[in-house]
């Protein structure tokens, strides 16, 4: 009996994996210097020069050194190229006339001559307006006024989820 629970013991002892992990061989990279040109040079010097490891396509340097960005222009195969997605609208130059015209206007009512508005009556664009005629600083203070007490009137209304989660805001952009 004894023989064969020490046999048991032996079969419950033994090791059923590898006692060492398995190693990847050391790889073995072919020489750097192999297929270099050796070009001697005074001062006991030498220039290596290693080609590079891929074919050489048209654009490369080292085959072509023109830049392809100072080649001629190819036109496309299919014909022209589609028209713009955003046409930029031309305005005519603006005489000196219209120019104080509109200065006049926008100094007498500025409420009602908005730059929005010159813009359309002038055929010009909003920013050339701001330029030409700007508010005077009183007057821009004013309307800055006006507007954000027209924002707090709507932010009155604002519900209690609404504007704890802009004080949350406005509290984590203080602690920045």
């Amino acid at each position: 009996m004894l023989t064969k629970g020490r046999s048991v013991l032996r079969a419950a002892w033994s090791r059923s994996y590898s006692s060492r992990l398995p190693q990847r061989p050391l790889a073995r990279f072919p020489d750097p210097l192999q297929d270099v040109a050796h070009q001697p040079l005074p001062d006991d010097l030498t220039f290596i020069h290693r080609p590079p490891p891929s074919a050489p396509s048209p654009l490369s340097y080292t085959t072509s050194p023109v830049s392809p960005l100072l080649k001629a222009e190819v036109t496309p195969k299919d014909g022209p190229l589609p028209p713009p997605m955003k046409k930029t609208a031309e305005r005519p130059l603006m005489s000196r006339e219209d120019m104080e015209k509109l200065r006049k206007l926008r100094s007498e009512d500025p409420i009602k001559w908005t730059r929005g508005a010159l813009a359309k009556e002038f055929n010009c664009t909003r920013a050339f307006v701001m330029r030409i005629a700007p508010l005077p600083t009183q007057q821009k203070k004013k309307a800055l006024a006006q507007r954000s007490e027209e924002h707090e009137k709507n932010r009155e209304q604002w519900g209690e989820k609404k504007f704890m989660v802009r004080e949350i805001r406005r509290k984590r952009r203080e602690l920045w």
